[in-house]
This record gives C-alpha cells, structure tokens and sequence, in this order.
C-alpha cells in the first residue's frame, strides 16, 4: 500500500525547506495510483509521463515559495473541463474532448498546482450517494460497504485515501458536504458564483457550485483563494465584496441551533450523540448559541426535487437523454425525467415560493451569524441504498440541499465518530460571501479539544443555555473521566486489553489519529511485536492516518496505567481526526531506527495482522 500524500500545508512547508520536490511528489503520487486507473475512484488520469514533465519543469522553472499551490497534487471531478481528456460526467456516451481548461482548473494551474486526473462522480451530477455511476459505485474509506457519498464520490476518497492534496467537486443539493462527511474530510461548498461554473457540466446552472475537498480547512481556504475569480465565459460568476475579503472572529460570533423539535436523526442515535457533542464544542467557541427552526429551510430545500428546479436539469441534458435513453441509469433518467411534469406557470410559483422563504431566512442572519447543523442525519451503506435509491438519497440531503437555493455559504467538518464507527460530521453556513468567517470558525472547532460539562462554556463565552435548547449542556465524559485512544495491545480482545479494563475503562468507540503519525512495530520476545505510534517529525515521511479505539478511562487510574506501560511507551497527548487532543499511547522517537518495521500504511494494528497473515 502506497503512502499517502501531504496536505497543501505540510507540502507547502517541505517544498520551502527543500526537503522535498514536485518530482518526488509525484513518484509517490503514481505509486498511489497505481492499478487503479478506471476504478471507482478514477475515470481518467493524466499519463505518467505528462505528470512527470510537468513537476520537472515546475521544479526547474520556479521558485517555491513564488507560487500558493506550487506542486500540490489535485483531481477535479469528471463534470469539469480539462484541456485534452474526455469529459464524461459519468456517463461515456456523453463524454467529450474538451478544447479548454475550465477556468478554475486554469487559475489552480497557474498557481503552481499539479493535475493527477479525474473522478468518478454520481452520474450527470445527480445523486448523494456515490453508487450511480457505470464506472463503479465508491465505498467510503472507512470500509463496512458504507456508501462515499456523493456526487463528488471519487473526489472526496482521493482526498481522504491520501492520493492527493485536495479536490475539486461540485455542489448542487449537497455533493460537496455529503461525500466529505462520509469520508472524515473537510468540504468547502462557498458562495455561488465565487468559483466560475463555467467549463462544467451543469446539473442546475443557476444553482451549481464548484466545491473543495481537503483534508483540513487551512488548504480549503488556499485552493478557494487561487481559484476564485469571475470569467467572461460565466454569466453567473460574482466577486467577492471588498468589505467580506476578512474573516470574523469566532468569540464575536452568534451560533445558531437548530431546535430539537426540527432535528430528525431517522432513528441513528449515534450520529445525534456525535451533533450534540459538536455543538457544546462550537458553544465554547463562539460569542452566543441561539435556537433556530429549521422549518423555512427544509421548506426551500424540498422545491429542489419537489418543485420545477428539477426541470431545470433538462435544459443542458433533456436532448441526450430523449436520444440516447440506454446510456443513462435507470435511476437516473428516473430523477430527471420528473422535471417534464412542471411547465412555465409552475417555474414562477417556485421562485415566488423561493423568495418569500428565503426574505424570512434573509432576516434570520439579522440575530444570527452562523448556522450549524448536522451534515447528514444517518448513513448508509451500499446494499442500504439499493433497497431505496431514491427515498434514502434524499435523507441524506435533508440538511444540504436548501443552501444554494437560499444563496448560502458552507463548510463541512469532521466531528468524530459514533460508537459504532460510523463517521459523524456537521456544517456550518452563513449568508453569501461569509466563507472566510465560516472557515475560521471551521478551523478553530478542528483544533480545539472536546470539552467536558464543566468547561464548556467558560465564563466570558456568552449565553450557553441555548446551547443546546430546551436544557442544559449535553452529557459527556463526566470529570472524573477522560478519553484515551489505544492503537495496538491494549485493543479490545488483544492481549494487554485487561490492563484497560481492570483500571475501569470502557470502550467508546473507533476513531483515527490526524494524518500526523506514523506506526511501527518492535520487536518483542514473543515474536508478535509491539506497536509504536510516533508524531512525524518535518524531516520523516509524512504522517498518515492511524485506527484507534477510544476508551472511557477514570482519572483516578490514569497513574497505574501509566506505571504499567513498558518503556519505549508512554502517554502522551494524541491529535485525532477531527481535531480533539486525547491521552495516547505514544512511542518515544530514540526506539526508531532503520531496523524497525514501518507499517503505517496499512493504517493500524490490526489491519497490519491481517495483512501478515495473509
């Protein structure tokens, strides 16, 4: 298994010190893609030898630090027009040799970023699921048959497997949050307009987004600030007001909550659990927590499929779908052939709908700054969604598909994992042009650790009653406890698990460490090894992913616990996924040397056994 690639921040960083060049980059970019060249993550890719060409002269030509995105490698979802390769929109009689770069892949281009090819996405753009595509329906990288979300499926597994930097989609009802809350990553959907449609395929033209996928908000915020820009080709194009090129910080801000009456989980109390904890950890952050109903916005949401906007997805596709009924998927030409029942009389009853809900919401953002809510209410899995392609689909777009409708900012972050192992994720939205303000706010919530009851609100903080509205702060570990992740023997049924367990510790549930560390294993009298995570120092290949449990551990045991670790061992304070800090078992540096076996790109312990035992 091949390494994963660096952030745009930590290439940034290696490329400025000279510890690493474009043409290493992409080297390790080809081994990443190798054999998987029209799978489901990839449609196209650029030959290896254009690739290869293309980071030499970069690196012989520029200077690093003279461009923002020099040698970041990327992939643009297969809806968007790239000089010289097929566009299919996943759908191969359709595709076309586009003459032209759209105008967003040009200006990444210019940056200095590196194009490694084109992804797999739901067909024509429409779909939340990953799984309507004739070149393959994409699983979410955390396994399980759990769908990647969609339309921008195979750009948000690239992102989140490590085999670029970053990624472009594109967002109508939601494919730019749905896939990065299903994969662990962070989703940028920014104000329509900011980033030129033009050189896309449209879904809905007056609708449509282009979107980002990263790994973490810093190189979102990088990638939205290169590729923005109004084209000639784009009648739908809009700068960015000089008085919005600033963010708001995030104790000044407002938070809305949705109310509880208006939250609909479909009966996951998982991700429910995971929403509340998000909250009280954005409560901490912010200025106030306000409640919200959501009810004028589900009302705008349901005109995207229910009302004449999906006629508007005939107007660029009705003709090829008329007159070539073979090529698309049944489930596909099921949704946009419903776009033939609205005529004119229907078109203006929804926009005359449209605007007097959106004039309410408009007033909303008089009291409030910020809106959060949950990215998706459950998940599914691929067999799950073969059962109710459509039904299901759109409960996962029950918190996403009113935003472009409303003319709304949003960004999708991580927020942990629910006790059965399922990814959880929520979004923040603003009114348009707020994208700087939303990433802030995004940044400072993966950065900050979990807090407990008692710290939650810190004086000073503003109102947190309304936190989370009709009570008081939700539940979490109580202060007597703490979270501590566990990566090898001290697993659940692995051989020192007892040490966790006789101190009192109960399981909470899996997770993955931030792509900061690496995993080796030692050698040990039994043969079997003993796993140690390390931090990446700048100097070491980049860190990756690492599994995880997390373990409900009392504070009084955390001294015996400790006094029972063996030396290279120790605890230590462990970045996860979502940006929490946790107790870890962490391995002192000096145990690593060349003798020692690096297995971090299996991605854990047990996933490690497996593979030598195969």
């Amino acid at each position: 298994m091949s390494e994963r690639i660096g952030t745009v921040p930590e290439l940034r960083s290696a490329y400025r010190s000279g510890a690493t060049t474009p043409v290493d980059q992409v080297e390790r970019v080809l081994a990443g893609l190798a054999g998987r060249d029209g799978g489901p993550v990839w449609i196209s890719t650029v030959p290896a030898a254009e690739l290869r060409a293309r980071a030499e002269e970069l690196t012989r030509r520029h200077d690093p630090a003279a461009l923002p995105l020099y040698g970041i490698p990327f992939a643009v979802k297969d809806n968007i027009d790239v000089a010289g390769m097929v566009t299919t929109a996943g759908c191969p009689d359709f595709g076309y040799r586009a003459a032209e770069d759209a105008p967003v892949v040009r200006r990444l281009r210019d940056a200095g970023a590196l194009l490694v090819g084109k992804t797999n996405l739901d067909q024509f753009a429409t779909g939340l699921t990953g799984s309507r595509s004739p070149y393959g329906s994409g699983e979410s990288v955390f396994g399980g048959g759990l769908v990647s979300g969609g339309s921008s499926s195979g750009s948000a597994v690239a992102v989140a497997a490590g085999q670029v930097s970053f990624a472009l989609g594109t967002d109508t009802a939601g494919s730019g949050r749905v896939p990065a809350a299903l994969n662990g990553i962070v989703g940028l959907k920014p104000t329509r307009g900011l980033l030129s449609t033009a050189g896309v395929v449209p879904a809905c033209r007056s609708l449509d987004c282009v979107s980002v996928f990263t790994t973490e908000v810093a190189g979102a915020v990088d990638v939205l600030h290169a590729a923005r820009g109004v084209s000639p080709a784009d009648p739908w194009g809009r700068a960015l007001p000089a008085q919005r090129a600033s963010a708001d910080v995030p104790a000044t801000l407002r938070l809305g909550v949705p109310r509880p009456e208006d939250l609909d989980f479909f009966g996951d109390d998982g991700q429910a659990d995971r929403f509340a904890v998000g909250v009280r950890r954005l409560t901490a952050l912010v200025a106030a927590a306000l409640p919200v109903p959501l009810d004028d916005y589900f009302a705008a949401g349901d005109l995207l499929y229910q009302g004449p906007w999906v006629a508007e997805r005939l107007v660029a596709l009705g003709d090829f779908v008329r007159a070539h009924p073979g090529s698309v998927l049944p489930v596909t030409r099921a949704v946009l052939e419903t776009g033939r029942r609205y005529d004119a009389v229907d078109a203006f009853r929804g926009q005359h709908r449209l605007r007097e809900l959106r004039a309410r919401v408009d007033r909303r953002w008089q009291e409030i700054d910020v809106l959060v809510v949950p990215t998706v209410g459950t998940t599914f899995t691929l067999d799950e969604i073969a059962e109710d392609p459509i039904g299901r689909n759109a409960v996962l777009g029950r918190y996403t598909q009113f935003a472009n409708l409303l003319d709304l900012a949003a960004v999708t972050v991580p927020n942990g994992f629910t006790e059965g192992g399922r990814p959880a994720s929520l979004t923040l939205i603003g009114p348009a042009f707020s994208d700087l303000t939303l990433a802030r706010l995004a940044a400072a919530l993966t950065t900050a650790t979990e807090p407990t009851p008692v710290d939650a609100h810190p004086a000073g903080t503003g109102t947190v009653a309304a936190a989370v509205p009709g009570g008081g702060p939700v539940p979490g570990p109580a202060p007597a406890e703490l979270l501590i992740a566990v990566v090898g023997r001290h697993l659940a049924g692995e051989s020192r698990n007892g040490e966790l367990t006789g101190h009192g510790a109960t399981l909470v549930g899996a997770a993955r460490t931030a792509p900061l560390y690496r995993l080796y294993r030692m050698d040990t009298p039994d043969d079997e090894g003993l796993p140690g995570l390390v931090r990446a120092a700048p100097t070491d290949p980049p860190g990756l992913p690492i599994d995880v449990e997390l373990w409900r551990l009392p504070t009084s045991a955390v001294g015996a616990l400790l006094a029972g670790v063996p030396a290279p061992l120790s605890l230590g304070w462990v970045r996860l996924h979502d940006g929490r800090d946790v107790l870890g078992f962490l391995c002192e540096a000096y145990a690593v040397g060349p003798q020692v076996e690096d297995i971090s790109a299996t991605g854990g312990w047990r996933a490690w056994r497996r593979a030598a035992r195969r």
